[in-house]
């Protein structure tokens, strides 16, 4: 393990110390714990939007807490899920009166721990619900989409329940629209090397110098097919085809296009695959409103990246044009 840490054990929070001491004007800690980032200038009277995850994943999930975007984050351990009373001190550092939405992969750690922290918040008196991502078509089949994992596509929940919340819509509102961009973005991805978590010091999986791995999740969990690397025009195909056979993209739709890097993989590479991505659906006469390439969700320094496409529809779109910021992503008007 070659890595710039002090101490394994004091990784995460360390980590979280420096973004906040970097961008003091955009997020703070919650309650005590280092692992309950809110905005330092929270929305008023709004829905607060809050999501959760393990760490790992820069900019996912932390990252996206900003204007237009999240209210808080619970900050887990690398690859662990945030405890329900991380949840629960989160959102009541976040709640603004309109209650709270929760928007988080679906993760069976992130799953439990929502509920407990569900039950806690009744009892302080704030609402809240959920909208889970289930974007990864590797993980489960068509018809089954309820026990797909949530990866990079869960950016676009982030970013268009966030304008939502920020115009004043209900949690009712807020929890349909997320519901409805969920049902309407797909992503699979490709990993070429493994990740090494730090309190572990070794990597959590072994892969050929000349392999590859579709469908492979953003913890190393198995994908649907392993092979020799092939061209990059080819493995981009191979990722594009079941997500458009999925979400039933006709010629004259409109889409928003993601292409996350997983960590370990140069910017010039990304740009190679969504060369071909934005070929591709030109040629079935799908036009991209917005192309989104870097990083967004991240899985520590594996080499690899997924693709991820939104069908839009005119509210989603408007959401999508909306401005936002955060330490990590900022969006002038479309």
């Amino acid at each position: 393990m070659k890595k710039f840490i002090n101490r394994p054990e004091s990784y995460v929070v360390e980590m979280l110390e420096g973004i906040l001491a970097a961008h003091p004007d955009q997020l703070a800690f919650a309650a005590g714990d280092k692992h309950c980032v809110i905005r330092s200038a929270p929305g008023k009277n709004k829905v607060a939007l809050v999501s959760g995850g393990g760490s790992g994943h820069l900019p996912l999930f932390l990252g996206y807490v900003g204007e237009g975007l999240l209210d808080g984050c619970a900050v887990g351990g690398v690859f662990q899920s945030p405890s329900a009373e991380q949840w629960r001190e989160t959102a009541k550092a976040a709640h603004a009166g309109k209650g709270v939405l929760f928007i988080y992969g679906n993760y069976t750690g992130d799953v439990m721990n929502y509920e407990m922290a569900k039950e806690m918040l009744e009892m302080d008196g704030i609402r809240a619900d959920e909208a889970r991502g289930f974007d990864d078509v590797a993980s489960a089949p068509k018809g089954e989409e309820q026990k797909r994992r949530g990866v990079a596509g869960i950016f676009f929940l982030y970013k268009c329940a966030g304008a939502l919340a920020e115009a004043g819509a209900d949690l009712e509102a807020v929890k349909a629209l997320a519901l409805k961009v969920g049902s309407r973005v797909r992503s699979m991805g490709v990993a070429l090397s493994p990740c090494v978590i730090p309190e572990v010091g070794k990597p959590g999986f072994a892969i050929g110098a000349d392999e590859m791995e579709i469908g492979m999740g953003i913890h190393g969990e198995p994908g649907i097919r392993r092979g020799k690397l092939l061209p990059a025009d080819q493995v981009a195909d191979e990722i594009l085809d079941p997500i458009l056979k999925d979400l039933e993209l006709a010629a004259g739709d409109e889409a928003a296009v993601l292409i996350n890097g997983l960590g370990g993989t140069p910017l010039d590479e990304l740009y190679i695959v969504h060369r071909r991505v934005d070929q591709r659906l030109a040629e079935a006469g799908i036009k991209v409103f917005r192309a989104y390439v870097g990083e967004f969700a991240t899985s520590m320094e594996m080499s690899g990246l997924s693709v991820s496409v939104l069908k839009l529809d005119a509210e989603i779109k408007e959401l999508l044009a909306k401005p936002a910021r955060s330490p990590f992503f900022e969006q002038r008007q479309l």
